[in-house]
């Protein structure tokens, strides 16, 4: 899930004199925000040079240089190995990162393209979108380091968060979420005593909500509905995850540029990071296939599962494993409403529907679903 202590946005211009002169990129002609995404800032930029993408590393969580740079390192990297992505440039200092008045600026080329979601694409164009996520992760191997990979710390547990568009986009948030309840322990999951505190921290917040409206009713009908289902399933909680490697992070078709009918870029890597390589295929699955009404276009998910599993290396077992882990994250999962009700940021409020009744749909489907991944 985004993290809670994301800030909300607020109204800053970048210094684009001082940038401009640190890329050696010309003279701003024009500067539009794209999108607002939940974590991140971008901005269209056209200079008398070109055509640039700026994006502002606003978010506390990802805004660390360091951090940044070495995405920058693996993009390029990446890049020299036919991936679709959008290195940044570098400046005259050399480095790829700017920091101005404390803020972190990147600037990328702009990337013509469009985003889309999986029922936009053709059943050939999902096979080719899990081949590409499994080279991904394949190139992943081959570019970062091996050393010290461990299983992610709780608060590193995340799934689709920032929804900005990276190098040339729109920015949304992505249509689903994910990590759960607060105690998350990342080898087994949310600890279900947990979450059926948080259900009713949020059922009292929901009573108290003044004018009560739809969206409260719906909120509380998913939080009764949720915890019955926890309470029929609470026994099912995950054993310990399986093997880890580096990961995008934030898979999602807002971070995904289409151009001509393929993918020209892979964009926002700003939570690359370690962490279980076939959870991140399910959850990128999961917010590309789901429906409006809260199911998964299945057909659509095997084809994607089947290349992915060829071009990663990942066995039908490994998938199904990511499939129970993920359905129990959901399961347990409502940023969505903590967002709403504890920091009154209204901005996911358009995906609560279809992904609340995911879990629903997916408890009830649970066997179809395991084969669709690894059948």
């Amino acid at each position: 899930m985004p993290h809670l202590s994301a800030p909300p946005p607020a109204s800053h211009a970048p210094p684009l004199g001082a940038l401009l002169r640190q890329y050696a990129a010309g003279s701003a002609l024009t500067c539009d925000p794209v999108e607002q995404g939940l974590l991140n800032r971008g901005y269209r930029l056209r200079t008398t040079r070109g055509r640039y993408f700026l994006k502002h590393h606003f978010d506390p969580e990802t805004a660390d240089p360091l951090a940044i740079a070495r995405q920058h390192r693996a993009t390029q990297r990446l890049a020299d190995l036919g991936v679709p992505v959008a290195p940044p440039l570098t400046g005259t200092d050399g480095r790829t990162v700017a920091v101005i008045g404390g803020h972190a600026y990147a600037l990328h080329p702009w990337i013509d393209g469009r985003h889309r979601h999986g029922g936009q694409l053709t059943t050939q164009q999902c096979a080719r979108l899990g081949a590409l996520l499994g080279v991904v992760h394949a190139s992943l191997e081959r570019v970062m380091p091996t050393q010290g990979r461990t299983p992610p710390k709780p608060s590193d547990v995340t799934g689709a968060t920032d929804g900005s568009a990276g190098a040339g986009g729109s920015a949304r948030a992505d249509a689903g979420g994910s990590a759960a309840a607060e105690g998350v322990d990342p080898a087994r999951g949310a600890d279900p005593a947990d979450t059926f505190a948080l259900i009713d921290r949020l059922l009292a917040q929901v009573r108290r909500h003044r004018p009560y409206d739809a969206f409260d009713e719906l909120a509380r009908h998913r939080l009764l509905e949720r915890r019955a289902l926890l309470e029929r399933h609470a026994d099912r909680r995950p054993p310990q995850g399986g093997s880890v490697g580096w990961v995008h992070g934030d898979f999602h078709p807002f971070n995904l540029l289409y151009r001509d009918g393929e993918p020209a870029a892979i964009v926002d890597w700003d939570r690359l990071g370690v962490h279980p390589r076939a959870e991140e295929a399910v959850r990128a699955a999961v917010i590309f296939f789901v429906r409006p009404v809260g199911a998964l276009d299945l057909a659509k998910v095997r084809a994607y599962a089947r290349a992915y599993r060829r071009t990663a290396g990942a066995g039908p077992a490994e998938l199904a494993a990511a499939v129970h882990r993920v359905w129990w994250e959901r399961l347990n999962d409502f940023w969505m409403l903590r967002w709403h009700y504890e920091r009154g940021d209204t901005r996911a409020d358009p995906q609560f529907p279809a992904a609340s009744a995911l879990a629903v749909w997916w408890t009830k489907e649970y066997e179809t679903v395991c084969e669709a991944f690894a059948g």
